[in-house]
């Protein structure tokens, strides 16, 4: 009984730090993880539900994690399973109960599907245990399934999954749920409001800014763990990076279409016009009410800055346009800021805009080979973009070529 109760007390607190994240990709990563650790397994995945489809959406290992070079994630790749009887997963979002199986290469006749051993056949993995919960929000609607795998006792052999946790791991998925409801809103509010800026900049795709947006967490997450930072802080940080880098253009809303729109190249005056999405961008998270808003406000106006000084807007104020006191250049315009003097959100989403702009195909050019975009980010290193954070995106490159594949672009 008092195990039970230190359990629930467990479960109440994941359910508070869950509720903590905003983003939608952090969020499935640190519910799966909990749930996980909750349960002390090897493994799991979690599926979203889209309309009648389940969407894999995350997944962990920590067999195949150990595999890999310390700081490297599992790579994986997205699928959808149609919320059927004939998979597992589909089978727990269809009917809406938990399903806790003992050896899934054992289920035989007990059940209208089967387990898919086609992972286990290309990794050499052996799925055994499995725990299938489904997400109910409070509307009692299923939005997705919690799958864990491989539940391991105190030997790390693997076992079953307790009987008894199944209604506690219950309560965290259906809190889990609201949570990822409620951060889903939030991805969508973004994008919103990106779609306004696409509207107006065809080249402000969904996908791009989710791929620098996730890029720019790769870059955070790689550099925070060479530093040695706490868990809880790169938690934290990445949460409101991942959000803020998917609005670093969103400014672009206030350019007009004779400049944003042109086919050649911009005049000098057109170019300083702009320029000014930077401030734009800046003015519309003026009024800080939440980290979001102030980190929001510094990705906007420091992204096209430069390691060497020579980007923009430099030392100027977002609200009258002007350059701040003490900042002026001979010519009366604003110094750009360089190295540390760029705030250090602004130095990674640079980057990841420049790499994902020189990547993907645009209505005005074609995609550059890889060997060329990661040549001339590494030529750019001390220059456009900071030596740190180049060295840390390089040895990143695989990660960065995953996440590529994750948000492909519209045809």
């Amino acid at each position: 009984m008092q195990q039970q109760e230190e359990k629930l007390r467990k479960i109440i607190h994941l359910g508070f730090e869950i509720s903590q994240i905003k983003d939608i990709d952090l969020l499935l990563e640190k519910v799966l993880s909990e749930a996980r650790r909750f349960t002390n397994c090897d493994a799991g995945s979690i599926y979203v539900r889209e309309g009648d489809n389940l969407k894999f959406s995350y997944a962990q290992n920590d067999t195949m994690q150990q595999k890999l070079p310390p700081g490297k994630k599992l790579p994986y790749s997205t699928f959808t399973v149609p919320i059927s009887k004939n998979s597992i997963a589909g089978y727990v979002a269809s009917n809406g109960s938990i399903l806790n199986i003992a050896d899934v290469y054992e289920v035989g006749s007990l059940y209208p599907f089967s387990f898919n051993r086609s992972y286990d056949d290309l990794t050499g993995y052996r799925t055994s245990s499995m725990l299938t919960i489904p997400l109910k929000n409070f509307r009692d609607d299923i939005i997705g399934v919690l799958q864990l795998i491989n539940a391991m006792d105190q030997n790390d052999n693997v076992t079953s999954f307790a009987h008894e946790d199944e209604e506690l791991i219950i309560y965290f998925a259906n809190n889990a749920a609201t949570a990822i409801e409620r951060a889903k809103m939030t991805r969508e509010m973004i994008l919103r409001m990106n779609k306004m800026a696409e509207l107006r900049d065809p080249k402000e795709t969904g996908p791009h800014v989710n791929r620098v947006a996730a890029y720019s967490v790769v870059l955070y997450e790689a550099w925070a763990f060479k530093k040695g930072l706490p868990q809880d802080e790169i938690d934290k940080n990445r949460d409101v990076l991942r959000m803020s880098a998917m609005l670093h253009d969103v400014g672009k809303v206030a350019i007009s279409d004779m400049i944003l729109k042109k086919p050649g190249r911009f005049t000098p005056e057109e170019f300083l016009v702009m320029k000014l999405h930077t401030l734009y961008g800046a003015n519309l998270f003026a009024d800080i009410y939440s980290d979001f808003d102030e980190s929001a406000a510094i990705v906007a106006i420091s992204h096209h800055e430069r390691w060497d000084g020579k980007g923009y807007p430099g030392y100027i104020d977002p609200h009258t346009q002007k350059p701040m006191p003490g900042y002026e250049t001979e010519n009366g315009e604003a110094r750009g800021k360089k190295e540390d003097e760029i705030p250090f959100f602004g130095r990674i989403v640079a980057l990841a805009d420049v790499y994902d702009a020189l990547s993907c195909r645009r209505c005005y050019k074609e995609a550059w080979d890889e060997n060329d975009v990661l040549k001339t980010i590494g030529e750019e290193a001390g220059k456009q973009f900071d030596p740190e954070l180049v060295e840390v995106f390089l040895e990143s490159i695989d990660t960065i070529r995953q996440v590529e594949k994750l948000y492909p672009d519209h045809e």
